[in-house]
């Protein structure tokens, strides 16, 4: 398991999570939420955008739209399981 990214904010409404990529994310990819050291949730990759462009990768740099199962918050660390 290693760090993928950092949620910088997250839409309640829309089940948003932005997250600013510090390593390559792809659709398909299984990632796990962790925040203080505690595992919140896993879940794959279903649907990712870049300035409402859908994407079936984004890389180191990059700052995606995630959907999310569950609530998350800033800073929220997103490491890549499995």
């Amino acid at each position: 398991m290693f760090k993928v990214g950092t949620v910088s904010h997250y839409y309640d409404k829309l089940g948003v999570a932005i997250v600013e990529l510090n390593n390559t994310l792809s659709v398909g990819d299984k990632v796990k939420f962790v925040r203080d050291g505690e595992d919140l949730f896993e879940q794959v990759v279903e649907s990712m955008q870049v300035e409402h462009k859908k994407l079936d990768s984004a890389s180191s740099g990059d700052v995606i739209g995630l959907r999310v199962n569950e609530t998350v918050k800033a800073g929220t660390e997103v490491f890549k399981a499995g």
